[in-house]
C-alpha cells in the first residue's frame, strides 16, 4: 500500500483533507457560478466583462494581503483545529450572505446598485476565511503526519484542493443559478460538520501575538471595545506592519525565500489565465458558459495531475530539481494555447456554442490539450515549493511561513491583475493578453533554479556540519 493510499485512511489526515476539500469546492461553486453569470446574464460588452472578472480576483486576493499576517499569528499561537472549525462556522455566515446576493441578481432586484456590490463583499469575506485556513492546511501536517508522509500529504491536500475547484467549477456551469444559492449553504454546513473531526493541533513554542503600532494605544485605553474602533486605522497599519516585517523574517532562509518568490511568479501567471477564461471563451471563441466552466475544468485536472506525478517522482524527497524544466514547458503550452486560440475560426452569427458542438470544431482538441499541458506542467512546478515551506523552517514558525507566502503571492497576483485591467482599458484584445504569461514563466524558471542551487548547497554544508561532527566524536 502506498503512502498516499494509507493517509487517505487516517483520523489525522482524512478530517482535514475532506474539510479543505469542501473549503475549495464552495469558494469555487460561489465565484464561478457569479462571475460566470454576471458575465454571460448581466453584460454584454467584452471589456466590462474582463474588468469585472479582474475585479472579483483582485477583490478575492486583498485579505490575503490585509490578513495573512494576522492568521499566521493566530495559527502559530493557538490550537490550529479549533481555528478551522471558528473559520467553518464562520462560512454558513458567508454563503447565506451569498445566496441571497445570488437570489436578488437572478430576479432582478437592484442588480447594480445592491445585488452585485454585495455578491462582490462576499468574495471578500469567502477570501478572509481562506486567508486564515490557508496558513493550517500545511502547516498542521508536521504536527500529524511522519516525517517521509509530510510530501505525500502536500501532494494530496493540493491535489485535493484542486478536484474540490474541478467538482465546484462543473456544477457553478452547469446547475441553474437557484440551486447554485442552495448548493453553497448546503456544503457550508457539511464543511462545518466535517471540520469538528479534526485532531487537536496544539501550538508549538512560546510565541505571544503581538502588535507592534497598536499595543502603545492599547497601554492608553481601557475600554477594548472603543480601543479597536477608536484606532482601527492603527489596527489595519498594524496588520500590514506585521505582514513585512512576516516576509522580511523568511529572507534569512535561501530556500524558503526562493520558494515563495518563484510560488508567487507561478500564481501570477495562473490569475491573469483566470481571468482571461470566460471572456475568452464567450467573445474568442464563441462559447457558452458551460464551455468556459469546462475550461477550468481542465486546469483544475491538470494541476492535480501534476500534483500526484511530481510525487512519484522525486519518490517523497523535497526538492527542486525538476521545477526550472517543468515551468519552462508550461510556458510553452501557452504560446501554444494562443497560437490556437488566434487560429479559431470566426461565427459571423454570433451563436454561442453548447459543449456538444464545441467539442466537434477541429480545434477543440489542440486547445484542450494546450490547457491540460499547462496546468499539469504548473503542478509538477508548484508542489515541491509548498513542500519547502513547512520542512525548511522551525517547527513552531510553519504557518507564519506560509502567511508570508501569500501574502507575496496575493501582492503578485495583484499586479497581474491590475496589468491585466489596464490591457484590457488600452485596447489590447483578451486573446493577446495571453502572451503576458508566457516571458513570466522565465522568471519563475530562474527563480526555480535558485531555489534548486539553494537547496544543494544546503545539502553540502548539511554533509560537511556530519562530517565534521564524526571527525570530532572521533577524536573524544
Amino acid at each position: 500500500m502506498t503512502t498516499s493510499t494509507n493517509l487517505m485512511r487516517q483520523k489525522r489526515f482524512l478530517p482535514l483533507m475532506v474539510t479543505q476539500f469542501f473549503n475549495a469546492f464552495n469558494d469555487n461553486l460561489f465565484k464561478t457560478a457569479l462571475v460566470l453569470f454576471v458575465v454571460y446574464s448581466v453584460y454584454n460588452d467584452e471589456q466590462k466583462e474582463t474588468v469585472f472578472s479582474a475585479l472579483s480576483t483582485g477583490i478575492f486576493i486583498l485579505p490575503f494581503v490585509l490578513l495573512s499576517a494576522l492568521a499566521g499569528q493566530l495559527a502559530d499561537t493557538n490550537d490550529k483545529a479549533l481555528i478551522i472549525r471558528r473559520v467553518k462556522l464562520f462560512e454558513i455566515f458567508w454563503a447565506s450572505l451569498g445566496a441571497l446576493g445570488l437570489f436578488m441578481a437572478w430576479q432582478e432586484i437592484m442588480v447594480h446598485t445592491v445585488a452585485i456590490p454585495l455578491l462582490l463583499f462576499v468574495v471578500f469575506l469567502a477570501a478572509a476565511q481562506s486567508t486564515f485556513l490557508a496558513p493550517i492546511k500545511y502547516s498542521i501536517l508536521p504536527q500529524h503526519l511522519k516525517s517521509e508522509e509530510v510530501l505525500p500529504g502536500t501532494g494530496l491536500i493540493e491535489a485535493g484542493t484542486y478536484i474540490a475547484i474541478l467538482s465546484g467549477t462543473i456544477l457553478a456551469g452547469f446547475i441553474s443559478v437557484e440551486m447554485a444559492m442552495v448548493g453553497i449553504v448546503l456544503t457550508a454546513f457539511i464543511g462545518y460538520f466535517v471540520s469538528r473531526s479534526v485532531p487537536d493541533a496544539p501550538p508549538q513554542g512560546t510565541h505571544e501575538m503581538h502588535y507592534p503600532l497598536l499595543e502603545p494605544f492599547a497601554q492608553k485605553t481601557k475600554s477594548a471595545p472603543l480601543r479597536w474602533l477608536g484606532y482601527a486605522p492603527v489596527a489595519l497599519a498594524d496588520q500590514l506592519v506585521m505582514s513585512w516585517r512576516l516576509v522580511f523574517n523568511t529572507k534569512a532562509n535561501r530556500e524558503i525565500w526562493y520558494a515563495i518568490l518563484a510560488i508567487s511568479f507561478f500564481w501570477t501567471i495562473g490569475a491573469v489565465l483566470f481571468i482571461q477564461f470566460p471572456p475568452l471563451a464567450k467573445n474568442q471563441l464563441m462559447a457558452s458558459k458551460e464551455v468556459a466552466s469546462l475550461f477550468l475544468v481542465i486546469f483544475s485536472i491538470g494541476i492535480a495531475i501534476g500534483s500526484v506525478g511530481i510525487n512519484a517522482l522525486l519518490k517523497g524527497e523535497v526538492s527542486a530539481r525538476f521545477s526550472p524544466v517543468s515551468v519552462i514547458v508550461m510556458g510553452g503550452f501557452v504560446i501554444g494555447f494562443y497560437l490556437v486560440c488566434r487560429a479559431w475560426p470566426s461565427d459571423p452569427s454570433g451563436q454561442l456554442l453548447g459543449i456538444e458542438a464545441w467539442i466537434l470544431e477541429p480545434l477543440a482538441i489542440p486547445l484542450s490539450f494546450m490547457l491540460l499541458g499547462i496546468a499539469t506542467a504548473g503542478g509538477f512546478f508548484v508542489v515541491p515549493l509548498y513542500a519547502f515551506l513547512t520542512t525548511r523552517c522551525e517547527h513552531d514558525a510553519a504557518s507564519r511561513t506560509i502567511a508570508a507566502n501569500n501574502i507575496v503571492n496575493s501582492l503578485a497576483m495583484v499586479v497581474g491583475s491590475v496589468i491585466a485591467v489596464a490591457l484590457t482599458v488600452v485596447g489590447i484584445p483578451t486573446a493577446e493578453q495571453l502572451l503576458l504569461a508566457a516571458p513570466m514563466t522565465l522568471i519563475s524558471a530562474w527563480l526555480g533554479w535558485k531555489l534548486y542551487s539553494a537547496e544543494r548547497e544546503a545539502k553540502l554544508s548539511g554533509a560537511a556540519k556530519n562530517a565534521a561532527g564524526a571527525d570530532i566524536n572521533q577524536f573524544k
